[in-house]
């Protein structure tokens, strides 16, 4: 065997591994309840927990959302490798956008449907300031408080694209993914380069991808909202999002 058929086989073998999607949330319509390995977390114990429950929708098995001036997050921890599979695929739905949501203020903070993204920072690359006012929080809500989160939003209003920190916290980047009606009522796919999308909205920043967290986000505005997620996984950055 010569030398370039050897290389060839090489690099054939290596792109099939990176071709591997990581799935992170292949639901399971007939398992009931919450899919395993995911949970509750809700920052807020005076707040009513939005409710969540696996289901076949449209053939789809997915996550069911249903919030109603309420809010909790179903999340996961993860461990993904973001050099080898930087690119988040998924499925997701609502029923409408909310009415009077705004992403600029507190009192608009809700989203019909959201994916949330936690990662964690070296404290070196923090600086005081940071570290000091992530201390207070994590001292008011709890250790959930995350070092830095993208959160990818459906909105009611802001261009798809737009990037704006969270009205609460810069620590939270809100970047809208889809905006409006246009596509509500049936199931849309989503492909986001997550390492792309964090050093846009921070900087550049080092940080490590820890954790997933899905939500119907609905207690600032009083309003309801109705939303399904389905078919998480990481693919690497050449590779198309796998087939659900």
């Amino acid at each position: 065997m010569n030398r370039t058929l050897i290389f060839a086989l090489f690099f054939v073998s290596t792109a099939t591994a990176q071709a591997e999607p990581v799935w992170i949330g292949k639901f399971d319509a007939k398992a009931g309840g919450l899919p395993a390995g995911w949970k509750l977390e809700q920052l807020n114990a005076k707040v009513p927990p939005t409710a969540y429950k696996l289901r076949g929708w449209d053939g789809v098995a997915a996550v069911e959302a249903t919030a109603i001036k309420s809010m909790t997050l179903l999340g996961r921890p993860l461990d993904v490798n973001l050099e080898e599979t930087p690119v988040l695929c998924w499925r997701w739905r609502i029923d409408a956008p909310l009415a009077s949501a705004d992403l600029d203020t507190k009192a608009g903070d809700d989203y019909a449907a959201r994916v949330y993204l936690t990662f964690t920072v070296p404290p070196d690359a923090l600086g005081f300031a940071t570290r000091t006012s992530l201390a207070l929080a994590r001292s008011i809500w709890g250790p959930q408080v995350p070092d830095a989160a993208i959160n990818y939003i459906w909105d009611n209003k802001h261009p798809i694209g737009t990037l704006k920190p969270n009205a609460y916290s810069d620590r939270v980047q809100m970047l809208v993914v889809e905006t409006g009606d246009a596509r509500a009522g049936r199931w849309v796919s989503e492909r986001r380069h997550v390492a792309d999308d964090f050093r846009r909205a921070f900087a550049g920043v080092p940080g490590r991808l820890t954790g997933l967290a899905i939500a119907s986000d609905t207690d600032n505005t009083g309003e309801s909202a109705h939303a399904g997620f389905a078919d998480f996984h990481f693919v690497a950055d050449k590779e198309a999002c796998a087939a659900p």
